[in-house]
């Protein structure tokens, strides 16, 4: 029977995330989803030295997933003011560098990830029913140009 080891680290466990653009913090999140990276596959057909079928998997683009958060609605219109940014046309003031900041339950940094170039693709707004007591979400997509674990 093999060892199992506990020498492996607990995972990280979320309490909120953060975005921070410029050294400030401009929004705290619960929910954050799709960051990464993604290289589109190629498949390559040849014939080898007998004739027989060669199938090779080739790397191609590589994409950027886009970051989605949702929060709950509060006085703060700065992620709305970022989105209006780019809906008259301002690209070169909403392109943005920034983090994304995962804190645990005792509020103490626990993974960190940058963004380059970012920009809000989507903001969207509550979906509310005043005859439930839930807290009002608001959605906000975010297009990128690269993402790094940094922490």
């Amino acid at each position: 029977m093999a060892e199992v080891s506990t020498a492996a680290p607990d995972p990280l466990i979320a309490a909120f995330f953060a975005v921070e653009m410029q050294g400030a913090v401009k929004g705290v999140f619960r929910e954050l989803g799709g960051m990464g990276s993604e290289t589109e596959v190629t498949e390559h057909q040849a014939s080898g030295p007998k004739g027989e079928q060669v199938v090779k998997m080739v790397p191609g683009r590589l994409k950027w997933t886009p970051i989605t958060l949702k929060q709950g609605i509060t006085s703060d219109k700065s992620f709305w003011d970022w989105r209006a940014l780019v809906e008259q046309g301002d690209m070169d003031k909403a392109r943005k560098n920034g983090s994304l900041v995962m804190f645990d339950s005792q509020g103490k940094e626990a993974a960190r990830w940058d963004f380059v170039n970012a920009w809000p693709s989507k903001i969207t707004g509550p979906t509310a029913n005043a005859t439930q007591s839930s807290i009002a979400l608001e959605e906000m997509v975010i297009a990128h140009e690269g993402v790094k674990r940094v922490k």
